[in-house]
């Protein structure tokens, strides 16, 4: 075995592991709901509210806003053509003991395309208007960690998606 095949089989191991230790928190009727809304939330609700509501203050937020809407449009072209070159199924598909707490969006696992938004919306909303870290940087954690507890990501895709969502995200602030 190769020293990339044995690196690549310990961090799937490392998913498995932490996928199903933070699923067990479904047993917990309270926990389910509050990473249900969560997850919905992440959808887009979330951001699409933010922005309107930037756009409704007095902060001449439309900048801002055009600039978050830019950088979602690049997260979700990219998500997609990711998505559909990596296939990689969804951890409660694979394993049993792994219980699927909402309905996916799409097929595959890799990258967590919630996460990569969350990451990307928040860097560029807090380089704009920073009081609102106390707000985004929690509810994007929030969203990262429901993905993962819900069955429907491993870490490592949604580690990827924040990777990738930063990326976007800061490279769009050198264009």
């Amino acid at each position: 075995m190769s020293r990339l095949d044995l690196a690549l089989s310990r961090i799937q191991r490392w998913d498995e592991r932490v996928c199903l230790r933070f699923n067990r928190a479904l047993r917990y009727r309270v926990l389910l709901g509050t990473f249900r809304a969560v997850s919905r939330l992440g959808d887009g609700v979330f951001w699409y509210a933010l922005m309107l509501g930037l756009l409704l203050s007095p902060a001449h937020a439309a900048p801002a806003v055009a600039h978050m809407a830019l950088v979602g449009l690049a997260c979700s072209v990219l998500y997609k053509l990711l998505k559909r070159g990596a296939s990689r199924p969804r951890p409660y598909q694979v394993h049993s003991a792994i219980a699927v707490g909402a309905s996916p969006l799409d097929r595959f696992s890799f990258p967590s395309g919630h996460t990569l938004h969350a990451v990307a919306f928040t860097l560029v909303a807090l380089v704009h208007y920073p009081a609102l870290a106390t707000l985004l940087v929690p509810f994007t954690l929030l969203v990262a960690l429901s993905r993962v507890v819900l069955g429907l990501h491993y870490p490592s895709d949604v580690l990827a998606g924040a990777l990738i969502g930063a990326a976007l995200a800061g490279g769009s602030f050198l264009l």
